[in-house]
């Protein structure tokens, strides 16, 4: 997953470098720019996966929950 992450993250790097480039900005600022935007990107990336990668974690334990007091029963319906 991380791989992937940072690969998508090089690839709007250098696609930033390019629109930077045609909008006729100076190198120094092509890279900050550009360096800003593969820094924003991947962190935003970084916390998506992680906030899926939770809520997919959660749902078997809510199932196995709601499983678990459908068959042992619970105080509310004995």
């Amino acid at each position: 997953m991380n791989k992937i992450i940072l690969q998508v993250g090089f690839l709007f790097f250098f696609l930033s470098m390019i629109f930077f480039s045609q909008r006729g900005f100076s190198p120094e600022d092509i890279l900050i720019r550009s360096f800003t935007v593969f820094i924003f990107l991947t962190v935003l990336l970084s916390l998506l996966a992680i906030y899926v990668i939770k809520s997919i974690n959660r749902l078997p334990e809510r199932k196995s929950k709601d499983m678990a007091e459908n068959i042992l029963g619970n105080s509310e319906n004995e």
